[in-house]
């Protein structure tokens, strides 16, 4: 059986109903039967493997696919619009994921000295093939759920082996980076941090650098590489996904969701909305809403 093959067999065995993602301490299993509507989401540092199907992402102006066997890894929170563009109830779309931990990566350019870094283009994202030894570790570490001594003894030295095999493959330039604390990954993930506990609020950029320990000139020419957009880009892109959570559970309570997440004008935030989304708030909550519903 081949590494995907296991691991789809596995996925399907463990992660429970369609469309709800099943977290198992660090690894997250996802399966959809059906293609969906764009959606929004904020990555923490992961490793995410699609293992069959296919998914579309969009992060600012970047788009890309995820295909069977492609590996992404993500060094900071980012906001992205996704939508499955291949599944079915026979052929369901099945992913894993997996935190990334910096202090592991840290520990890992200590023990193991210095590794190959590559190209990369800056942004705290990449994607590639995943390799046989990547894949035979993730295989490896599903196989210890089926015995909870196993997961419990050896777990913790399989995913350290993940975090290995990643920063000697395509991704090692950027994992090598999150496991610096004064690299630029690190500096921005500490900026993100900070919006996002501020999403809702006005913000300015000189007092976000001052927290962070950072020029001005130097935050936003970090920001704009590492997640392709500004930080206001970046707080307004937050402010419009937790909108779009809220809308779904409520959707004829525009304005004062709008102004729940920091927006003083419902006519700003409805065209924001639409410019973002395709649509206007409340038809978007219910296009979304009853997509739901028929998929239940």
């Amino acid at each position: 059986m081949s590494h995907l093959a296991e691991l789809g067999r596995r996925i399907t065995r463990l992660a429970g109903d369609d469309l709800r993602p099943a977290w198992l301490g660090d690894v997250l299993l996802f399966t959809a039967a059906h293609v969906t509507e764009p959606m929004s989401s904020v990555t923490e540092p992961m490793l995410v493997l699609v293992v069959q199907g296919a998914k579309r992402s969009a992060l600012g102006d970047r788009v890309f696919e995820h295909h069977p066997g492609q590996a992404v890894v993500f060094t900071v929170d980012l906001p992205l619009i996704s939508q499955i563009i291949d599944a079915s109830p026979r052929k369901p779309f099945l992913t894993l994921g997996l935190r990334l931990r910096p202090a592991t990566i840290a520990q890992l350019l200590i023990d193991g000295g210095p590794v190959p870094a590559g190209p990369h283009d800056g942004s705290g994202m990449a994607i590639s093939d995943a390799d046989d030894d990547l894949l035979d570790a993730l295989v490896r570490l599903l196989r210890l759920f089926d015995d909870p001594r196993d997961l419990k003894v050896l777990g913790a030295g399989v995913r350290r082996e993940i975090h290995w095999r990643l920063l000697n493959g395509p991704h090692a330039a950027l994992m090598r980076q999150a496991g610096l604390a004064d690299s630029r990954v690190a500096l921005v993930a500490r900026a993100t941090e900070w919006v996002r506990a501020r999403y809702d609020r006005v913000i300015h950029i000189d007092e976000l650098a001052a927290d962070i320990g950072t020029s001005t000139s130097s935050l936003n020419r970090h920001f704009r590489a590492v997640t392709t957009m500004s930080p206001l880009q970046y707080q307004k892109q937050i402010r419009l996904q937790k909108a779009r959570m809220e809308l779904i559970a409520a959707p004829h309570d525009v304005a004062a969701i709008g102004h729940a997440v920091g927006y003083d004008s419902s006519s700003q935030f409805s065209r924001e909305y639409r410019r973002t989304f395709g649509a206007p708030p409340g038809q978007d909550a219910l296009r979304l809403q009853s997509a739901v519903i028929v998929r239940e």
